[in-house]
C-alpha cells in the first residue's frame, strides 16, 4: 500500500508518459484521430482541403500542467501544436494554453 502511493507520488510530481513519451514543463501529449472525410457524392477530402481535428485525448501531461489531467478529452485551437505520428498513431505535442476546453460527460 505504501509503495503505491509512494509510486503515485513520484509520477504526480514527474508528470505522466504515454507511448514512451514524457511531455515537460506546461506540455501535454494528446492522441488524436483524423477520419477519412467523403462528399455526400462518395468523394474523398485530400488531406490539403480538409481540416485539421480538434479534439483528443490527453494520453500524458508535463508536472506544470494544473486545468487538465490524463484522459481528459479537450478542444484544442486548430493550428496549434506540434504533430508526430507514434507507433502508427497520430499525436500532438501542445502547450496547456492552447487547450480551448474540456469535454464534460
Amino acid at each position: 500500500m505504501a509503495a503505491t502511493k509512494e509510486k503515485e507520488k513520484k509520477e504526480s510530481k514527474e508528470g505522466s508518459s504515454a507511448k514512451g513519451f514524457r511531455p515537460l514543463g506546461d506540455r501535454v501529449f494528446v492522441a488524436y484521430t483524423e477520419e477519412l472525410e467523403r462528399t455526400a457524392g462518395g468523394i474523398y477530402v485530400p488531406d490539403s482541403a480538409r481540416e485539421k481535428p480538434q479534439r483528443g485525448t490527453i494520453e500524458a501531461a508535463g508536472p506544470d500542467v494544473e486545468n487538465v489531467k490524463v484522459g481528459d478529452q479537450v478542444l484544442f485551437d486548430k493550428y496549434s501544436g506540434t504533430k508526430i505520428k507514434v507507433e502508427n498513431d497520430d499525436c500532438l505535442i501542445l502547450k496547456e494554453e492552447d487547450i480551448l476546453g474540456v469535454f464534460e460527460n
